[in-house]
């Protein structure tokens, strides 16, 4: 399993007043697209917190391909490949100088560098963009700009939170498509986090969460089936709609 994540709890507020993750525990398996649904506020983007270090990991346990988070944080940090929901490129960069500022932070010499840009830049279809400045783009080539820097040291996971925000239908349907491909080209887990329903398919790996529980790890179909609806869009609804228990 890439990842495995063990009854992993997380409060913050005063004195540990409010539970942002209430005992979850999953795997991932490699080289799957794996959707992380859930509500805004259902603690999505803390679990992704934890999964980087930006929150410390009081309670529970996590590892990436067997190395331990809290053990092991560097060989763990080296396994993964982060795009969160906020933008961190420089727009006053081109594309290639963002790549090559990133590579320098995994250690690569500029000429060591050079292949695995102009690999990430071909493999998103932004060979043609690199010496243009980010600001230039569009937000849907700024997200796969930020994929290939995420890509560079090659990874065996890569984690996207709420990663169309802000994008239009068509180019939110673009990068989910594009995305998925990576787990078919190679040994790639994505675990895409999302609210929105169009994102995910049925047969995708998808953990639920609501109010900082996990519903469901199963696939999709497993939510529909749990909830007694034929359709996605309608399960969610029903398992994380307002005074909803999580289970």
């Amino acid at each position: 399993m890439s990842v495995s994540v063990k009854q992993v709890s997380f409060r913050y507020g005063a004195a540990g007043s409010k539970a942002a993750l209430d005992n979850v525990s999953f795997e991932l398996p490699d080289s799957r697209f794996c959707a992380l649904l859930g509500p805004n506020g259902a603690g999505k983007s803390t679990l992704f917190s934890l999964l980087t270090r930006l929150f410390s990991l009081d309670q529970g346990v996590i590892t990436i391909q067997g190395d331990d988070l809290n053990k092991a944080p560097t060989a763990v940090m080296q396994r993964i490949g982060v795009v969160f929901q906020q933008s961190t490129l420089d727009l006053d960069l081109t594309v290639s100088q963002n790549l090559f500022y990133q590579a320098s932070l995994h250690g690569f010499s500029r000429k060591v560098a050079k292949a695995p840009i102009e690999r990430e830049l071909a493999r998103m279809s932004l060979t043609d963009r690199a010496n243009d400045k980010v600001r230039a783009l569009n937000g849907g080539h700024r997200r796969r700009v930020e994929i290939a820097r995420a890509l560079l040291h090659t990874p065996d996971v890569l984690l996207l939170d709420e990663p169309t925000t802000g994008l239009d239908p068509e180019a939110r349907f673009a990068l989910n498509q594009h995305v998925r491909s990576l787990c078919n080209d190679g040994k790639l887990t994505v675990l895409w986090a999302t609210h929105l329903l169009e994102e995910v398919q049925t047969d995708d790996r998808v953990l639920l969460l609501h109010q900082g529980k996990l519903i469901s790890s199963g696939n999709g179909q497993d939510l529909c089936d749990l909830s007694g609806e034929t359709s996605l869009a309608a399960a969610f609804k029903k398992l994380t709609q307002k005074g909803t228990t999580p289970l």
